[in-house]
């Protein structure tokens, strides 16, 4: 259960301002039976019908990567997955070269293409006429603001996904791709929405989901000291997938996630000089490395050398390193270190145990040569489970802490500080299920 769905978060297990309005919210929906999550009807009658927002249909894009999966299925436990739900609606942002929506619907006689959200939404009508909404709103030719984020329109999308059910009078499962919004406050406005409306709503990235070597998890309930994580990337992009990371073995610690109280971004020698005081554990941050399949080495025509600190400067020309100041003690720490990997580890110190916690979440096809990337699989797996049941499988509160991550790290760099306070983070906690979610076939 989610604990932030279910117990206050204020001063003595009280609730905040905010979470008193979303309350209000809610019980004035239920009063009036306008904000119910009632797809279960529609569902009794055949499949759930599904409508996909994206910014881009196009090869590689995650418009076809997900949506794709739901139309022709995938491969699942050995045999091909056809999914259980159809999609019977698309609506495309933008159509670049090479588009591919136009050929989806003309192979697919049961999708149709239409011009608006709302339209796709309601299927030409005028109530709500699907039973579930993937909002994709990754890729595209966007706006950039002044800190460097593209301005990728995923809450518009929901914004106009939301309006729909207020007319309708009724609410569906909504999934939202990658982090919620470059912006902090529309990404709490959209987790506020969808409780105060009561619909389902599944985010993020599909790291947490994916294949891990060793196909191991963080036992649910450990005391955990800390965490590190080591990926690649830049920020406000493929950070997010390190932060995600790292938060899903995080929350998986005894007693849930109970927010945070700090946020750190440190850059360039600086991450190092931080290395050098002890702030990282460096048996953490070696078990990282050890499990990486694209660690560079640190000598020409060795394969398997172990880079030393020294080594570090110069085989990583800007290093980034995010610390998270957890409010119950536990640290975490993501490193983004381009040019030293191109995958995704992480490490954790478990209280009492000698041998580190740690693992690889594995993305299969992301590299050249690779097949199309296959880790969505597991993402549409979880987001068509979402649209049968009419339950989220794991909470987006990890989502929008993630994303309130990214935020605090872009702002950082904006602002060129090295820290702030996250009293707004501090009152994102929740549970993580004990059920662990991430491919083992």
């Amino acid at each position: 259960m989610n604990r932030a769905t279910t117990e206050g978060t204020g001063p003595g297990g009280g609730w905040t301002r905010r979470e008193a309005v979303v309350g209000t919210l809610a019980a004035w929906g239920i009063a009036r039976g306008v904000l119910r999550a009632d797809g279960e009807a529609s569902r009794r009658s055949g499949r759930p019908r599904v409508a996909a927002v994206v910014t881009e249909y196009r090869k590689m894009s995650h418009g076809q990567g997900i949506v794709d999966r739901f139309l022709e299925g995938y491969g699942w436990g050995g045999r091909h997955r056809r999914p259980e739900v159809d999609v019977v609606a698309l609506y495309v942002d933008q159509r670049p070269e090479g588009d591919l929506s136009g050929e989806r619907a003309a192979r697919h006689s049961g999708l149709t293409i239409y011009p608006t959200i709302a339209d796709a939404l309601t299927r030409g009508g005028s109530e709500l006429a699907v039973d579930g909404v993937l909002i994709i709103g990754e890729h595209g030719n966007y706006p950039r603001n002044a800190k460097g984020q593209t301005l990728y329109p995923r809450y518009e999308f929901f914004e106009q996904t939301v309006e729909v059910f207020r007319r309708s009078g009724r609410s569906v499962p909504v999934f939202n791709d990658k982090h919620l919004s470059w912006s902090w406050d529309h990404a709490r406005k959209m987790v506020d929405t969808a409780r105060a409306m009561g619909f389902p709503f599944l985010a993020g990235s599909s790291l947490p989901l994916t294949w891990r070597i060793p196909s191991v998890d963080l036992p649910w309930g450990a005391e955990v000291e800390e965490v590190v994580a080591v990926g690649y990337g830049g920020v406000d992009s493929y950070d997010f997938h390190g932060l995600e990371t790292l938060q899903c073995i995080a929350e998986r610690r005894r007693g849930g996630e109970t927010g945070v109280r700090g946020f750190a971004l440190l850059r360039g020698p600086a991450v190092w000089e931080e290395l050098d005081s002890g702030g990282c554990d460096p048996e953490l941050f070696e078990a990282c490395l050890c499990r990486s399949f694209t660690l560079s080495s640190p000598r020409a025509g060795y394969g398997n050398a172990l880079p030393e600190r020294a080594d570090l400067p110069r085989m990583v020309a800007d290093p980034l390193l995010y610390r998270i100041e957890y409010a119950d003690g536990l640290k975490g720490s993501l490193l983004m270190l381009n040019g030293l990997v191109s995958d995704f580890t992480v490490a954790a110190r478990i209280r009492g145990e000698s041998v580190p916690f740690s693992t690889q979440m594995y993305l299969p096809g992301i590299h050249p040569g690779g097949t199309l990337p296959n880790f969505f699989s597991a993402l549409a797996y979880q987001i068509e489970r979402m649209f049968v049941t009419g339950q989220a499988p794991y909470p987006v509160e990890r989502t929008l802490l993630t994303t309130g991550f990214v935020a605090a790290a872009v702002d950082l760099l904006a602002a060129g500080q090295s820290r702030l306070e996250t009293p707004h983070l501090r009152e994102v906690a929740y549970q993580a299920p004990r059920e662990s979610l991430f491919v083992r076939s």
